[in-house]
């Protein structure tokens, strides 16, 4: 079962095992908390249709770096692999 760590990550499992995987505290509660809140969409035709500007957003959301060097493509990938 899963540590409650307050209500500052709305996702505590996913938080817990992005946390074991070697992520930070911040990019994992990051992740957990947007995931948690539906805002990691990672449905493909949702991804396709964003800008470049959206999915560039997305990535600095969820702390994918090299962001700024990315195609919209690797954009994509990155926030599905995230």
């Amino acid at each position: 079962m899963a540590k409650n760590h307050g209500s500052q990550i709305k996702d505590d499992k996913l938080y817990e095992d992005l946390r074991k995987e070697g992520n930070s505290k911040e990019k994992a509660a990051r992740i957990a908390n947007a995931k948690a809140g539906h805002s990691l969409d990672h449905d493909s035709t949702h991804l396709e249709n964003r800008t470049k500007d959206e999915l560039y957003d997305e990535a600095k959301k969820i702390g994918i770096e090299g962001r700024s060097e990315m195609s919209k493509d690797e954009l994509i990938d990155a926030i599905r692999h995230s």
